[in-house]
């Protein structure tokens, strides 16, 4: 059925889009992220009749992380031609590696290839549609990861690009975000409009679709309007974080400096350390650096003020984001590119060692590092990280930080006196400069292209030999030749204690 003029849910998304409408110059277009999903479907169509096909681009991107994802680029494309709107899409390789979070990669490439389609049709304003249900959910999963006031903001409604990184991104607009999605999934159903439903959206493996499916619907039932009240949340949080930056801009305009590249020591030092710290993420952020946590900064800051009181500015060295935080005569500055010294390993956060006897424990928490070591039964062709269960028994399990120097000879897990069952002669051949050598996990990290921020790990020890590290694997020396091929199989796994969609 087709809605009337006077709908009041028909009347209530066309105003939302009217007003960012209004926002653009009477000739500008605009980009409609499209997904093919009822938000972004509902979005498509209110724009269409607020703004007219003419001004409107539909852009798609197909992750290929779903069986269905070229039926959607089909639907997205008849979609956008029933609207009379022209279409774009582009494809993207989403990173699975070890470590690396598959809804972080995805997101981080669908907005590059946003951008890219932008900027080639001529477009600086990037209509997205997340919604009220999407900003409560993005405020409790950043409560939950203890973020601060940047992360409790959540989503603006208008996100402005700034800094180096983002100098070629469009401006990104959500007219819907005040609306529940209860009432975009009315519209869509006066309005008769075919959208499709990603299966991954009922994956509660995943924090935020725990959170939608199992969460929230309590939280609806106790506290009813608590959407309104983490939006309100989302708001004050920004606000202050304006006040902040503000701040930081005051702090930054008032401190000598060459070429507004780098901070003077002196000047930066002077400042106690929440308005240091301060300082430190509002620079960071103006030279298009991603953010770091507050471990890495609050280490930073620590090895600064070392350095000012020693007058060894040359031995800091902090890796981050591909550029190194440097100290020379007085200045401090991000130094481009990588370096062949073992930052990471110079400037590494002390944590008490936890240890863990071995009992067949499934589970193995450690809230230092944020994230949980699984067990599992295994076999020998389920991953690399699979060990015999005897090992895990020789002695103490014990999870340690990096201390600088440590090695392992990386390669299949599992050990026998010629090759590992798990790689052929062939591999074993070609992969010999890996394989047959200890190596150091600075090296190792390099080489799998971990950058330095995510090296951060807990090392994995069995009494005094180092056996298995996240991201990177077992330790095939800390391995005896494999005798009893019946012997129980035990695969190790790191997991981030939050996988964030």
């Amino acid at each position: 059925m087709t809605s009337t003029p006077e709908s009041s849910i028909d009347r209530l998304v066309l105003d939302a889009v009217d007003v960012a409408l209004r926002a653009r110059p009477e000739s500008a277009r605009v980009a409609i992220a499209l997904s093919g999903g009822v938000d972004s479907s509902v979005l498509l169509d209110a724009a269409v009749r607020v703004a007219g096909a003419a001004r409107c681009v539909a852009l798609h991107v197909h992750h290929g992380l779903s069986r269905h994802a070229d039926a959607w680029l089909v639907h997205c494309e008849a979609l956008a031609q029933a609207s009379g709107v022209e279409f774009d899409a582009r494809r993207v390789a989403v990173s699975r590696a070890a470590g690396h979070s598959v809804e972080a990669s995805a997101r981080d490439a669908r907005y590059r290839a946003l951008d890219e389609m932008c900027a080639a049709h001529g477009v600086s304003t990037l209509w997205l549609a997340q919604h009220a249900d999407d900003q409560a959910e993005t405020v409790l999963l950043q409560l939950l990861r203890g973020a601060g006031l940047a992360g409790l903001a959540a989503m603006a409604p208008v996100h402005l690009p700034r800094g180096s990184s983002e100098s070629a991104a469009a401006v990104r607009v959500r007219p819907l975000l005040h609306l529940l999605r209860a009432q975009l999934e009315r519209y869509a159903s006066e309005r008769g409009l075919h959208w499709i439903d990603d299966e991954s959206n009922a994956d509660t493996r995943y924090a935020r679709n725990a959170l939608r499916h199992e969460v929230t619907p309590a939280l609806a039932v106790h506290f009813p309007g608590f959407r309104d009240a983490l939006m309100r949340t989302a708001a004050h949080a920004a606000a202050a974080q304006r006040l902040l930056e503000e701040l930081a801009r005051i702090d930054m305009e008032a401190m000598s400096r060459d070429a507004d590249e780098a901070l003077v020591l002196d000047d930066l030092l002077s400042l106690d350390d929440e308005r240091a710290l301060n300082l430190l993420r509002y620079w960071m952020r103006t030279l298009g650096l991603l953010a770091a946590s507050s471990a890495r900064l609050n280490d930073a800051l620590r090895q600064l003020r070392e350095v000012g009181a020693s007058g060894e500015g040359h031995r800091l060295r902090v890796d981050h984001d591909g550029r190194a935080l440097r100290c020379y005569r007085g200045l401090v500055y991000w130094e481009a590119g990588d370096s062949s010294e073992a930052a990471d390993e110079t400037a590494l956060i002390d944590r008490p060692v936890s240890e863990l006897v071995w009992q067949g424990e499934a589970v193995w928490h450690l809230p230092q590092w944020r994230g949980t070591f699984m067990f599992v039964a295994a076999t020998e062709g389920d991953a690399a990280a699979v060990v015999p269960a005897s090992v895990l028994r020789r002695a103490t399990l014990s999870a340690r930080a990096r201390s600088g120097g440590e090695r392992m000879r990386p390669g299949a897990a599992l050990a026998t006196p010629l090759v590992s069952p798990l790689i052929s002669p062939s591999e074993s051949r070609s992969a010999s400069p890996s394989v047959s050598r200890n190596r150091t996990l600075k090296n190792l990290f390099q080489e799998r292209g971990i950058p330095a921020w995510k090296r951060d790990v807990p090392l994995l020890y069995v009494g005094a030999e180092l056996l298995y590290v996240p991201g990177l694997g077992v330790n095939r020396t800390a391995l005896p030749d494999r005798t009893d091929p019946s012997e129980p199989l035990v695969g190790i796994d790191w997991r981030d204690d939050l996988v964030l969609a």
